[in-house]
């Protein structure tokens, strides 16, 4: 077990010894957890970091140079900024000056800059880890993946891991590992598809497409047992899939938020509860998950984020108790207690963002 899987399973302990209810916490509490998120600007991308105190509240332990740049907007793609399974690693695509950085996650949640690398193409927007491997998005020109080895504190390109997208002009939204690393899978706006790539000794194989069950296949998570739950923003519904050597194939079909514009999705720990937000209507919506993948809809508006708060990326806490959404209309992170049945509780506050921040990573 690493330090930092340690530091936060003592906390976690300290946290739950130390609550009767949620959001009051010791006065000798400390830092929770973190959240992180990418500035994107041109003149300089950096990392803002976010130390998580046990009632919710996020309080700024600095911004860390990416020693790259954005492109001063926002990126609207899902998996901008992303930590390792162990917490140990934190990479942020830079999609100004086309790499990808990597950073070390200090114990108090700050971050000593590591690595920069080339992104094996143009526009890097989303990027995922799985062990001792890195694969990134690149949505410029055609548009390709392409992976890394991390190895003493380095990115190290992995030789014929660069694959393309199922054609050109395709949009691309994320790209994330399965559960179990043996998969990655990408989403495609553009021409409504997933493409799914069988990942063996660290390369992975051709793409094997199929077809989105609604249209605009955005953002997605993965549940315990390998399923991708995709969003689908024209129709404002979520989708969920079994994965295989045929590529992806529907377990739940397009199943309505209630919403409007879902594009981002977040999975709790425990792969019980999907969590996605509708950027155009300003709700959070929230979904069982069944052992066989199959999803439904609990909560329509589990969270009411505001009229034109365009609620986007979100993620939710180690300890499966918190979720953190941006809000790209208010340029604030709000928090949420998530409680029974997939409702949420907001925490008054959040801190504020540069207009052009991107990503959201959580522990």
């Amino acid at each position: 077990m690493t330090h930092r899987r340690l530091r936060v399973l003592v906390a976690a302990t300290a946290i739950a010894a130390a609550l009767a209810i949620p959001g009051v916490a010791s006065a000798h509490s400390g830092p929770a957890g973190f959240v992180y998120t990418e500035t994107n600007a041109a003149a300089g991308n950096s990392i803002m970091a976010f130390a998580r105190t046990a009632s919710g509240q996020l309080n700024s332990i600095g911004s860390f140079s990416t020693h790259g740049a954005g492109t001063g907007a926002g990126l609207a793609t899902q998996g901008e900024v992303v930590l390792s399974a162990d917490g140990d690693w934190l990479l942020a695509v830079n999609a100004g000056s086309n790499d990808v950085s990597l950073f070390r996650v200090r114990d108090n949640g700050t971050l000593a800059f590591s690595d920069k690398a080339a992104a094996g193409g143009t526009d890097p927007v989303s990027v995922t880890t799985y062990g001792h491997l890195a694969y990134v998005l690149d949505a410029g020109g055609a548009g390709n993946i392409a992976g890394f080895r991390i190895d003493d504190g380095r990115l190290h390109p992995i030789a014929g891991s660069t694959r393309p997208l199922s054609g050109s002009a395709t949009n691309p939204a994320e790209i994330a590992f399965s559960t179990n690393g043996r998969f990655l899978v990408v989403t495609e706006r553009a021409t409504n598809m997933l493409d799914v790539y069988a990942v063996r000794d660290g390369r992975a194989g051709t793409p094997v497409t199929s077809a989105s069950s609604g249209p605009v296949p955005y953002g997605f998570a993965f549940d315990l047992r390998n399923h991708p739950i995709v969003s689908e923003a024209a129709n404002s519904t979520l989708s969920s899939y079994r994965l295989g050597s045929s590529g992806a194939t529907v377990i739940s079909a397009s199943v309505s938020t209630g919403g409007i514009a879902a594009c981002w999705v977040t999975v709790t720990p425990n792969g019980r509860w999907a969590f996605d937000s509708n950027a155009h209507g300003g709700t959070v919506s929230s979904f069982s998950i069944a052992s066989n993948g199959a999803i439904a809809l609990v909560h329509s508006v589990a969270a009411n984020t505001g009229t034109g708060s365009a609620p986007l990326d979100l993620g939710v806490t180690t300890n499966g108790r918190l979720l953190y959404v941006y809000l790209a209309g208010t340029h604030t992170i709000a928090g949420y207690w998530i409680g029974t049945g997939g409702t949420l509780t907001a925490i008054s506050g959040g801190p504020v963002l540069p207009a052009s921040a991107s990503g959201l990573a959580v522990s």
